[in-house]
């Protein structure tokens, strides 16, 4: 898979959600992907993210091109958000 093209896909996808890719790491040993969405006067929300995601899953097979692939929010760590979620779960 080129970047190139991961990265169309991903901003397409964006887009129709009112996001931008902010950034694009590549890990290119493990062939892993971390897209980070922005949104201009909002936040960018878990449903946004997973369009994203759905799209690049429907882009490129994974058994074909063998990529792991995170979308996330800029703003806040996997590790906040982990911990934000556990706060969540537990005071339900």
């Amino acid at each position: 898979m080129k970047q190139e093209e991961l990265m169309e896909v991903a901003r397409g996808a964006a887009a129709q959600r009112g996001c931008e890719v902010i950034g694009l790491d590549f890990n290119d040993d493990d062939n892993i992907f971390e897209i980070t969405l922005g949104k201009t006067g909002g936040d960018v929300d878990l449903d946004d993210c997973e369009a994203v995601h759905r799209a690049v899953l429907a882009a490129f097979d994974r058994n074909i091109e063998d990529y792991a692939l995170t979308v996330g929010s800029a703003g806040i760590s996997a590790e906040e958000a982990d911990e934000l979620l556990k706060t969540i779960k537990d005071n339900q």
